[in-house]
């Protein structure tokens, strides 16, 4: 059965480049979801192998939607990649006290994306 990454980013033209290239590129099943809420409930109802994570999103940001993933009993072993654009120097330390398992900055080529979460996950 194919790996199931979901993916969670408020802007919808690059979730979709997103999910297009991992399906296509990947050969990976993928969900979607437009605000950190949707990620989460999808996240706790469907078998989820990866979430792709944005970090600035309106209701909830990545961080939060971050820590409500490892405290749930049903999403807490599932492997978080963060997507963004914005890394700044203290997002860069906070990346590194957390259990993420890789960042990966946009722009990005979606080309090469599949290839480089399964590197980042060991697929």
């Amino acid at each position: 059965m194919p790996k199931c990454v979901l993916v969670i980013d408020d802007e919808e033209d690059i979730r979709l480049i997103v999910q297009v290239a991992l399906a296509e590129l990947g050969g990976w099943q993928t969900l979607g979801a437009a605000s950190g809420a949707e990620g989460l409930k999808l996240a706790q109802e469907q078998a989820i192998d990866a979430i792709l994570l944005d970090i600035s999103m309106p209701d909830m940001d990545g961080f939060e939607l971050y820590d409500r993933v490892q405290n749930h009993p049903a999403t807490q072993g599932i492997p978080v990649v963060v997507l963004t654009s914005k890394v700044l120097a203290r997002d860069r330390d906070r990346f590194s006290t957390l259990a993420i398992a890789g960042v990966i900055t946009k722009p990005f080529n979606p080309l090469t994306l599949a290839q480089q979460i399964a590197g980042l996950l060991g697929w």
